[in-house]
């Protein structure tokens, strides 16, 4: 029998789900340091305005707010640093391409532990049409209805 993964989630950014069309997802280790992951132990980041950027064959993200830890003293960082993410250097160059070419974007959608180790799924993502997100609601609703109408036909 396989071994089940242990996730644990810290944060989800469920904006990105509202303004994009999410193509693609991809897991990413994050490089912190100490105090940040006692902070994100303690639930307190905020992804909602951060994105990811290629540079010099590497990924970063920014504005990613992880709040100074409380007891961190002066081994806390600045909570809005630029901070590297881990992933292969055929997966960088794909997204590169990828983002040059077709007018994608990255941005975070989930922050989680995986085996003790903080990861950061990252969306390949394309911007929504005002009329998009009026069509994603309206279909959302529509299930709603079907929804309530096939469990009040069950009783």
């Amino acid at each position: 029998m396989p071994e089940q993964v242990k996730t644990k989630q810290i944060a989800a950014n469920r904006q990105a789900r509202h303004e994009y069309f999410v193509m693609e997802s991809l897991e990413t280790g994050i490089e912190l340091v100490g105090t940040e992951v006692k902070s994100l132990r303690m639930g307190q980041v905020n992804m909602k305005d951060s994105w990811v950027d290629v540079e010099n064959g590497q990924l970063i993200v920014y504005g990613m707010h992880i709040s100074p830890y409380e007891k961190g003293n002066i081994f806390n960082r600045d909570p809005l640093r630029p901070r590297r993410l881990l992933a292969h250097k055929n997966e960088i160059r794909k997204l590169a391409q990828e983002i040059k070419l077709q007018g994608y974007t990255l941005i975070p959608l989930s922050l989680y532990f995986k085996h003790g180790r903080v990861k950061l799924e990252l969306g390949l993502c394309k911007g929504k049409k005002l009329y998009d997100k009026r069509a994603t609601a309206a279909q959302r609703a529509a299930q709603r209805d079907i929804d309530r109408a096939m469990k009040t036909q069950r009783r």
